[in-house]
Formats: C-alpha cells, structure tokens, sequence
C-alpha cells in the first residue's frame, strides 16, 4: 500500500534553504539520518559487515531519491479510512480478503484501516504494534486476522552509541508484547527477529536487499500454515 499523501517523485538533487534567498543556501535533506536510522550503516557509503543492501554509488543514489516528501498532513484516521475503501472495493471485486502488507510509518495506517477485509497482516518493521486492550487491538482480535511482524538485522546487535540502536529495540519489545497479549487472547501473531531465522544483513528496507527472495519464501511460508 502506498500512504495517501506520500509523494510518488523522489527529493530533487537540491532543495532551497530559504527561497527568499537568491543566492539559494542549498543542502540535501536527511540522507545521513535516514542512513544511520534505518541501519544501513554507521556512516555513508559505508555498510555494516554482512550488510545485504546493494553495493555501489548507482544503488546508493537510487536508495536517496526514495526519500520522498508528503504533500499534505499525516492524517492517520483519514488515511485508514481511505484504505478501508480500497480493501472493501478489492473485496468486491474478487469477493476474497486482502493479505494487507505493510511497512514503517505505513504500519500505522495499518492499524487504522478497518478490519473487516483483511485476511492477514505482514507488518515489515512498523514501529509498533496495537497497544493491548486498545480499540485497534480489539478490533484485530474479534476479526481473528492473523499477523506476522518481520525485523531486519543490527537491532540486538546494533551500535550502543547510535540512538537508533534503542529505538528499534524498543519497537522490536513492543511488538513482542503485543504479540504475547493477542495470542494470550486468542489471536495469531507471530514476530520474528531474522537473524533468529539465520536470515542475516537486512537494514530496514528487507524487500530491496540482495536477499528479498528468501525473506519473501519465509512470508509465503508463513501464508501456508495459515491456509492463505
């Protein structure tokens, strides 16, 4: 799913600092935190030992013009109800439920869409989970919609000194108590840590890296033992 308000284009190469200034101070925004944040690695270009995101200036580039602005506000009760609209029509035009993947900031929106037309749940990374006994938690456990949450690698074991390092092992936490309450509850969730797999070097970004084809092997594995 593509988050309603997400711009399509990349950054452009430069931006303006203060438009009223003609002799345009021009920087580029973010490409170092984003970088560090979603443990690629500590510093650009270099990666992290066993990294499995794509070698070279050319992918390096590509990986920076993703970095696309929004183009209005972030309106997560808006964008769930638009996506609630797409998983309905998708229902009545195949008559079956969405497996409804999601990822990052996107995770959120996840949570706000309606759970009457979602057969299952993948949540790549989402910086966490429905808080137990929350209206969005209840409403996933009384549809019984299975979930899978999928973390990369440099979490557990990600650099002490980068805040980064303790905000994902906070969402990773998060997420396993999510789970522990809604299988407690009933429901069926699952988070897996990938290195716990063997499945090693992801940054943030699991579906771009150089292994994408295993961790997609382990989400249609996944899908079978819930008969999806």
């Amino acid at each position: 799913m593509d988050q309603p308000r997400r711009g399509a284009a990349g950054a452009t190469e430069f931006i303006v600092n203060d438009p009223g200034d003609v002799d345009g101070d021009k920087f580029k925004v973010g490409e170092q935190a984003w970088y560090t944040h979603f443990r690629i690695g500590r510093v650009a270009p270099e990666r992290y030992e066993g990294s499995q995101f794509p070698e070279g200036a050319d992918a390096l580039d590509e990986f920076f013009c993703q970095m696309t602005p929004n183009t209005g506000n972030y309106d997560e009760a808006l964008f769930g109800k638009a996506l609630s609209a797409v998983l309905a029509d998708v229902k009545a035009m195949t008559g079956k439920k969405s497996i409804y993947i999601t990822h990052s900031q996107g995770g959120r929106v996840g949570w706000a869409t309606d759970a009457e037309n979602i057969a299952a749940i993948i949540a790549v990374e989402p910086g966490f989970g429905p808080f137990p006994g929350s209206p969005e938690y209840q409403k996933f456990l009384d549809a019984k919609v299975p979930m899978l949450f999928l973390f990369g690698d440099y979490i557990l074991n990600g650099p002490e000194d980068i805040q980064s390092t303790g905000f994902w092992q906070s969402v990773l936490a998060q997420c396993l108590d999510f789970a522990e309450h809604y299988n407690a509850d009933g429901g069926n969730a699952k988070v897996v840590y990938l290195p716990d797999e063997g499945i090693t070097g992801n940054s943030h970004f699991l579906f771009q890296e150089k292994n994408n084809d295993v961790i997609a092997d382990y989400i249609a594995g996944w899908l079978k033992t819930i008969n999806l």
